[in-house]
């Protein structure tokens, strides 16, 4: 059995000292006769000396092939979660491959309206929807709203007050499953604060209060049970624990949320949408949901995290005898503050020389002023290291950029999308003057 760390979650294996292996790597990541890494037919270090560091980097190809394996894997319900990773060249890229979009916030939902996202493929989230945005949703045309809370139903009750054609919802039901991961990425318990529970009876008040209100029609039911989730007997459970409140309201969609895991280190495993979609449909088959219920999911990190990767640039290797070696870089918890806040586990590599063997132990950590700013904790690194190598942590495309942060008034990196041999721009890089542009 693994270790256990923050909120009784099995910790990652430690990394190994042979070469970062090829299932963490971007799909069409290459390794080049000289040694060097190119992903999408572009030299890393060239990137690095273009664009210069923290640069997070995103294959095009597997953020299109992911795209495209949750289509197939869910058909035309399948909605992509942009609070894992969004700009306006993701939203069009997600839209482009025919995946709804899921948005948590107003923000997220101006964004792929300013995308050109087509206001029907938007799932509206949110456990504290305000009026305003709500209002703005409901102005745009969203395909769904997911219900939260009985003062949303108030609030859409007031804001729809008139309207010819209903506003379609799901409701969010908490199943009261707990999912097998962190604790601050549990949602499905009876103890959270996102949807309305199903063991109190107040997702079936809910639905009562909805049934009320002529100017929202419920369309669906939706449950989601945490994040970064590797059992499939997980969701499984899951449906068991919806089917007896499901199954007789005879409702035309059934979302199962998101939360398929990923591998951040080797060894972790890594189930794929197929076998995902497979287990939940078969347990939807076995528990009696009827066939013609359209069963959707919100897959988020499964699409850009193993896409994406963040190139830093070494700045200061310090030896502390008898303690252990840091491996300090130019970004840190301000470009992705997993390690910080979940404890996670990463690799690290040398782009100029990926197979190498990595034989020396080391803490890679940030320039930010906390000692808890670790990007990775127990990396493993080639023996020849030194301060201006360029350093690599892959699988960081899922809530490294989402997540980033101006803390100690840190520009955030530009973000880079490559293929067929090019590099673009989506993101660029913020300056020191942006970080005083919002004073006044």
């Amino acid at each position: 059995m693994r270790d256990r760390g923050p909120g009784g979650v099995e910790l990652a294996p430690a990394p190994d000292e042979g070469p970062v292996g090829d299932a963490l790597l971007p799909m069409t990541a290459q390794r080049r006769a000289d040694g060097r890494l190119s992903v999408g037919g572009v030299d890393l270090l060239s990137l690095a000396e273009e664009h210069g560091t923290p640069l997070f980097v995103y294959d095009e190809a597997h953020l299109r092939a992911r795209c495209r394996e949750a289509r197939a894997a869910w058909g035309e319900g399948v909605a992509y979660a942009t609070k894992s990773f969004l700009c306006l060249a993701m939203a069009r890229l997600v839209s482009e491959e025919g995946l709804a979009l899921d948005v948590a916030t107003g923000g997220e939902l101006h964004v792929a309206l300013a995308a050109g996202v087509d206001p029907a493929r938007i799932v509206v989230h949110g456990n504290n929807k305000s009026e305003t945005e709500l209002a703005r949703a409901l102005e745009a045309g969203v395909g769904r709203i997911v219900v939260d809370s009985f003062d949303e139903i108030d609030r859409l009750a007031k804001l729809t007050a008139g309207r010819t054609r209903p506003q379609p919802v799901l409701v969010r039901v908490t199943p009261g499953v707990e999912a097998h991961t962190h604790e601050f990425v549990r949602t499905g318990q009876d103890d959270s604060k996102f949807g309305l529970g199903l063991a109190s009876g107040a997702a079936a008040e809910a639905l009562a209060r909805v049934a009320s209100v002529p100017g929202i029609e419920v369309v669906g039911i939706h449950a989601h049970i945490g994040s970064q989730v590797f059992r499939m007997a997980s969701f499984a459970e899951e449906v068991r624990a919806l089917v007896g409140f499901v199954a007789p309201l005879g409702l035309p969609e059934l979302c199962i949320g998101g939360g398929l895991g990923v591998a951040y280190v080797a060894g972790e495993p890594s189930p794929s949408m197929a076998a995902w979609a497979d287990t939940v449909r078969e347990a939807c088959a076995a528990a009696g949901i009827p066939g013609t219920t359209r069963i959707s999911a919100e897959p988020g990190r499964a699409i850009v995290a193993s896409a994406g990767m963040t190139l830093y640039r070494v700045g200061t290797i310090k030896e502390v005898p008898g303690v252990r070696t840091f491996v300090s870089v130019d970004g840190g918890m301000s470009d992705n503050p997993r390690p910080v806040l979940y404890g996670s586990g990463y690799e690290a590599f040398l782009p100029r020389a990926v197979d190498a063997p990595r034989p020396r132990p080391v803490r890679v950590v940030g320039k930010h002023c906390e000692s808890g700013d670790i990007v990775v904790a127990d990396a493993r690194v080639p023996a020849d290291i030194v301060v201006g190598d360029v350093l690599a942590t892959p699988v960081t495309g899922a809530y490294g950029y989402a997540m980033a942060s101006n803390y100690n008034k840190v520009p955030r990196p530009a973000v880079v999308f490559v293929a067929d041999g090019r590099a673009r721009i989506v993101v660029r890089r913020e300056t020191d003057d942006d970080l005083v542009r919002l004073d006044v």
